[in-house]
């Protein structure tokens, strides 16, 4: 579809030889490109743009609608019930962190430590448990965790993993979280670009995820889910907008009720519409032709790497377990970031070097307890990742460039 073509696909890059090659971006679980569909939403909305609530111009009217047409198409996207409400953010992270200070006093969360940094660290005084390698010890991990808690509880837990690509039993375990009476809160930044997300589909009470994994990158993320917790809870920021009426004293205010109580401030118009145009257009496209493409990139992507000598992919439930396009690598004797660095100068390859923001799951994956910056890679891994403009071309560059570099000279 025309309107998910990557925009600088055709991105050219010189190498030491002077040689110009196609640029082959393999990092979309870092920052996707844009597609078209996002670009021209902006572009179509710039002439109009204006105050989102504000305002009774051409400007603010016009800009209003798009706002919350937007939120329409985006509750159409994660299948929205009724009574749920959706949420602008800033990314996932911020997402989380709205509701990480919603939950009521004596919330307990269950997590385990496979989880991106954006899902490990807002939640107070969570439960975090080791990942077992196996599915039936993942289960029971969480069924002992949950039957010790009394009070209300959370069960957060990622759609895919950002490292392994691998794609978590998310429904078994909501089920499990559900039977508990838990709540069950889905990381979606790195699912809802390769497979369709659905509240219901995924047992999930809440859902977040980011634009600029899903080729919108123009700062905008979501949180949806239901909405009595974040009806009760106070506002995420206090400003214009979250309130509907302050009186003379510093407690005589009413805070807004519904999204609005959480999106205080002028709204980041253009990276919503953006946002919710991508969702359009992926409403719109042939999901399985898109899965299927991706699976056999992966598919090609894994058996080449299996023949470089000194490149070991990584994972949690083995190789056979279902995954989005996403690898990660061992580069035994080698530091990843170096090995990022020439593939990237020697022959025009992007990847990603470092522990991924999962500092826990990388060092399990490594079998080291060193630890560093997001982006540090001597005690890391090599992560390729797949998506919309992805080719084979692409895929066979990165696994002759990394044999060049891995192989001694």
């Amino acid at each position: 579809m025309p309107s998910l073509t990557v925009i600088g696909d055709d991105l050219e890059v010189e190498l030491p030889s002077g040689e110009a090659v196609r640029f082959a971006h393999l990092d979309y679980a870092a920052s996707a490109p844009c597609v078209r569909a996002a670009a021209d939403a902006v572009q179509d909305l710039l002439p109009r743009y204006g105050s989102v609530h504000r305002g009774t111009g051409v400007r603010s009217q016009s800009s209003t609608i798009a706002y919350e047409l937007a939120r329409d198409v985006v509750a159409e996207f994660v299948g929205a019930r009724p009574g749920d409400s959706v949420i602008f953010t800033r990314n996932t992270t911020d997402a989380l962190n709205l509701l990480a200070r919603a939950l009521p006093p004596g919330t307990t969360t269950v997590q385990f430590d496979g989880e991106h940094h954006a899902n490990l660290l807002p939640w107070p005084g969570a439960v975090r448990l080791p990942v077992p390698s196996s599915l039936p010890a993942l289960k029971d991990a969480l069924r002992h965790a949950l039957e010790r808690i009394t009070g209300p509880a959370v069960f957060t837990v990622t759609g895919a993993s950002n490292v392994t690509g691998e794609v978590w039993p998310v429904r078994e375990l909501a089920d499990i979280a559900h039977a508990y009476g838990a709540r069950v809160v889905v990381d979606a930044a790195q699912l809802a670009p390769h497979r369709p997300v659905d509240l219901d589909g995924l047992g999930a009470d809440y859902l977040a995820f980011s634009g600029h994994k899903l080729y919108a990158p123009f700062g905008a993320g979501v949180l949806a889910g239901r909405a009595d917790w974040l009806d009760a809870a106070p506002p995420y920021l206090a400003g214009g907008g979250a309130v509907t009426a302050v009186g003379a004293g510093p407690g005589d205010l009413t805070w807004s009720s519904g999204p609005a109580r959480h999106e205080g401030g002028t709204p980041n118009l253009l990276g919503v519409v953006a946002l919710a145009a991508v969702c359009e257009a992926l409403l719109a496209a042939d999901r399985d032709a898109l899965r299927d493409h991706e699976e056999q990139l992966l598919a090609r992507l894994r058996a080449g790497l299996a023949g470089v000598p000194g490149a070991a992919e990584v994972s949690l439930f083995g190789p056979d377990h279902p995954r989005v396009g996403i690898v990660s690598l061992a580069v035994d004797g080698h530091d990843p970031a170096e090995v990022a660095r020439r593939l990237g100068h020697e022959h025009g390859i992007g990847v990603r070097a470092g522990q991924f923001c999962a500092h826990p799951l990388t060092r399990r994956l490594t079998g080291t307890d060193r630890t560093g910056p997001c982006g540090a890679g001597a005690s890391g891994l090599l992560r390729a990742s797949l998506g919309l403009g992805s080719t084979p071309d692409d895929v066979d560059r990165l696994i002759a460039g990394l044999r060049a570099v891995l192989t001694p000279q």
